[in-house]
């Protein structure tokens, strides 16, 4: 699958309609405040770090308030995975939004609990 079928098919996740800028703001934050962060941690290599983002996803899950604005707690290794897919998405797209606005829409439409059907 293409990486702009497997974006399409995700835009039309039902999630889409409770994602406020507000969420998407906040999560992009605290990817902002990772990406701060690391790059403290690694600066002796200036920030490289070919595992980045089992780094970020300790991070986010121990570290930050992203379990609750996600209204769960992603397991390490598929936010792992996550966040690999939507670097090479990201780099595949080169969209005009930052990356972190990027990402944080992404992991709101895929952790964000459906609404119960009435």
């Amino acid at each position: 699958m293409t990486v702009r079928k497997r974006l399409m098919i995700r835009r039309h996740n039902p999630h889409n309609r409770d994602i406020v800028a507000d969420d998407i703001e906040r999560v992009a934050g605290l990817l902002h405040e990772a990406a701060e962060t690391h790059h403290i941690v690694y600066r002796i290599v200036d920030g490289e770090d070919s595992d980045w983002a089992s780094w970020y996803a300790d991070w986010l899950i121990r570290l930050s308030e992203l379990p609750q604005l996600l209204k769960t707690t992603p397991v390490r290794s598929e936010l792992i995975y996550l966040l690999v897919e939507l670097d090479r998405d990201f780099n595949a797209l080169k969209p005009t939004e930052s990356w972190e606005r990027f990402y944080a829409r992404r992991l709101l439409e895929r952790y964000l609990p459906v609404p119960a059907r009435t």
